[in-house]
C-alpha cells in the first residue's frame, strides 16, 4: 500500500478550505452543464419500436408506464457481447444496475420511469435479473434496431469497417456499449431529449462516489483489467 504525507490539524485545515472553494466551483459548474442538458432541442421519434416485457409486447411509448418521462439503460447482455460466459451480463452494466432499485420511488415520484433494454430474449433477461436481486423493469430489445439507433449497438459492417459511438468516429465497433437515452412524452408523441456513453454513464456509478471520498480513491492505477465484479463474485474475507 503507498504511502501519504502527514501534517497538523493546522496545516489539513488550510487546504481543506481551499479543496471546499474548488469543490463549490465544481458543483456549480455541473448546475449549469445540467441546465444546458436540459435546454437541448427535443427530437420527435416516429419510427415503430417493440419491446418484450414481463407484461407482452410493448412500445417505447408503452415503457413510459404513464409517466412524462423516461431514462433508458442500455445494458450489454449476451449476444455479440464479449463475455467469457456469453450468457451473463456485462460486469460494468451489473455494477451500475446495482444502484437502480434504490432510486426508482424516487424517480417515480417525480413522474419518471427508469427501465433497461438489452439485446437477449426476454427469459434469460428474467434469470439474471433473478441471480442478482434485482426488481427494476427490463425489457428485450431483441430484433428491434432500437439499440443500433440509439449508438448502443453495432452492425458487423459497422464492427468491421467503423461507426459513429459517443459523438465521434471509431475505426472499429465492438458488437455493443453502454449508454443511456433519454425520452419525453408530450401530446402523444414520444422525443429523444439526451443520450451519453462511456464515461458520460459514470455518474450512475454511485460507487464511484464512495471511492473518490476514501483515502486511497479508486486506486486503478496499474490494473489491467477493471476492477469490479459483479456482487456475488467478490471475495469477502
Amino acid at each position: 500500500m503507498k504511502t501519504h504525507k502527514t501534517g497538523t490539524r493546522e496545516e489539513w485545515l488550510a487546504a481543506r478550505l481551499q479543496l471546499l472553494e474548488a469543490e463549490k466551483q465544481h458543483m456549480r459548474r455541473g448546475d449549469e452543464v445540467a441546465r444546458q442538458r436540459q435546454d437541448l432541442p427535443w427530437v420527435r421519434i416516429d419510427k415503430e419500436y417493440r419491446f418484450e416485457t414481463e407484461d407482452g409486447s410493448a412500445s417505447l411509448a408503452d415503457l413510459f408506464q404513464g409517466r412524462s418521462q423516461l431514462l433508458v439503460y442500455h445494458f450489454m447482455f449476451g449476444y455479440g457481447f464479449r463475455l467469457t460466459d456469453e450468457r451473463r451480463g456485462c460486469t460494468g452494466c451489473s455494477l451500475i444496475a446495482d444502484h437502480f432499485d434504490s432510486v426508482i420511488p424516487h424517480l417515480n415520484g417525480r413522474d419518471i420511469t427508469l427501465v433497461c433494454e438489452s439485446i437477449a430474449p426476454l427469459q434469460e433477461l428474467q434469470d439474471y435479473k433473478l441471480q442478482m436481486g434485482w426488481r427494476f423493469p427490463w425489457v428485450s430489445s431483441l430484433g428491434s434496431d432500437f439499440k443500433y439507433d440509439f449508438g448502443a449497438a453495432f452492425t458487423d459492417e459497422q464492427q468491421r469497417n467503423g461507426a459513429e459511438y459517443n459523438y465521434q468516429h471509431v475505426d472499429k465497433a465492438e458488437p455493443q456499449k453502454e449508454g443511456i437515452s433519454v425520452f419525453a412524452l408530450q401530446d402523444g408523441a414520444v422525443h429523444h431529449t439526451y443520450s451519453t456513453y462511456a464515461r458520460g454513464t459514470e455518474p450512475f456509478m454511485g460507487t464511484y462516489r464512495f471511492l473518490d471520498l476514501a483515502p486511497w480513491g479508486r486506486n486503478e492505477d496499474g490494473l489491467e483489467e477493471n476492477w469490479w465484479r459483479r456482487h456475488d463474485e467478490y471475495d469477502m474475507r
